[in-house]
């Protein structure tokens, strides 16, 4: 066989067609478009052979820091904004369903099943917070048994997986909603916190002039059968990172003011002790499309 001739274009069009047999069709697609955005990146910044190591070195970096305890690819993905991208296009915005936002890298499977109005933690420190609410579907039908697994950071601002000195279960739990759809629980208010900053994502935003704090939230994952579950959070309105969240996460219809309360002028809740917050977040799920 002859070879081809040289140039871009020809080097393009020689990647894509490398593809010709791959077996898989979606496979085939996202590679077409990449290397095509790949090349198109390269030719249209003139990109330099040392520049390409740079970027290799970089990426080798992000996955050799990458551990049980850390996953820095998703970092990557979340300060670039392609985490939210992705959630964007595949739930889009508005409608009456509770709004998605990204999982974070902090998640883990298996938390502690918790009877309602319970703590997830047995500090809950100078601000307790209880949180409460029902979960609907999106025709106002309640959801009794939806599963709310909720996790947050600590007052320290680290989660239990990014820490070894915390229970690996503190500020985690999975709540079922009653017969109304209801739920609550009983926690610490979370704080501002910085995301991992010693590592090359952390090198990356101070190379870009970028701070690497993220609002105060508390996570959610609610689903309940027949329905579409949903990967949420709820933000506090007191935040001064709202407007410039380091992962883009924010949306509106997130945001939550945590009330304060007093205890010399009303009845304290049961396991409180102290003045306390509380918030409350009602979470509604989008049937199941029927099959067609």
């Amino acid at each position: 066989m002859t070879p081809r001739g040289g140039g871009i274009d020809d080097l393009t069009a020689r990647t894509v067609d490398s593809l010709a047999g791959c077996p898989d069709p979606r496979l085939r697609t996202v590679l077409t478009s990449l290397i095509r955005h790949l090349h198109e990146c390269a030719v249209e910044n003139a990109l330099t052979e040392s520049e390409l190591i740079a970027c290799i070195g970089f990426l080798t970096d992000v996955g050799q820091r990458c551990s049980e305890r850390r996953q820095e690819f998703i970092l990557l993905s979340d300060t670039l904004g392609l985490s939210m991208l992705v959630d964007l296009i595949n739930h889009g915005s508005g409608g009456h369903a509770t709004e998605s936002t990204v999982l974070g890298p902090f998640y883990a499977p298996g938390s502690p099943w918790r009877a309602d109005g319970d703590a997830i933690t047995d500090e809950l420190g100078d601000a307790p917070l209880i949180v409460s609410g029902r979960v609907f579907d999106t025709t106002g039908r309640a959801l009794p048994g939806a599963v709310i697994d909720v996790w947050q950071n600590a007052p320290n601002r680290l989660y239990a997986v990014q820490d070894e000195h915390q229970d690996p279960d503190n500020l985690r739990g999975r709540f079922r909603a009653g017969t109304d759809g209801a739920f609550s629980f009983r926690t610490s208010r979370p704080l501002d916190y910085s995301i991992p900053d010693d590592g090359p994502v952390g090198r990356l935003l101070r190379a870009t002039g970028r701070h690497a704090w993220r609002p105060a939230h508390i996570h959610l994952i609610v689903s309940a059968d027949g329905c579409v579950p949903v990967t949420t959070h709820v933000f506090d309105a007191a935040s001064p990172y709202l407007d410039s969240d380091v992962v883009f996460g924010v949306k509106r219809s997130l945001v939550r003011t945590f009330v304060p309360h007093d205890p010399a002028v009303e009845p304290q809740p049961g396991g409180i002790s102290g003045p306390w917050y509380t918030t409350e977040m009602d979470v509604v799920l989008e049937p199941v499309p029927a099959a067609s």
